[in-house]
């Protein structure tokens, strides 16, 4: 029993567990700014141009049917705001620090194999003479 306990509490403290909690939690809260982001600004904005001042109750009938397209043009609106904002504000200033990092890395002088024989070589033989 105690080896189970272990093992779960190494799971559960593992970087990555972590890290997709607080994503989560984060991308929640970002969901509501991001909704009422497209229902507050877009949606009436989209309104104003179009005529029409809210998109969510529009819908057609067919044969009993009630087909709701203005609420998924609402979430289309919400998901490509998500897309966007997620691009802009995390994968490329990542992706840029990722590049810079690299830069840094290929920077730094690299000891080939050779040159560690080499460099044994020279130790070994200083080492003799002392």
């Amino acid at each position: 029993m105690k080896q189970t306990l272990d093992g779960f509490k190494l799971f559960i403290l593992r970087g990555n567990v972590v890290d997709l909690a607080v994503g989560v939690v984060i991308g929640a809260a970002f969901s509501g700014v991001v909704n009422s982001l497209v229902k507050d600004i877009f949606t009436p904005f989209i309104g104003l141009i179009a005529q029409i001042p809210d998109l969510s109750d529009k819908s057609y009938i067919i044969r009993g049917s009630t087909f709701m397209y203005g609420n998924f043009l609402n979430n289309l609106i919400s998901f490509l705001v998500s897309a966007t904002a997620i691009y802009f504000f995390v994968v490329l200033p990542l992706t840029k620090f990722i590049n810079r990092h690299k830069k840094i890395e290929e920077a730094k002088p690299s000891v080939t194999p050779e040159e560690i024989v080499l460099l044994r070589e020279i130790r070994d033989q200083l080492s003799n003479k002392v």
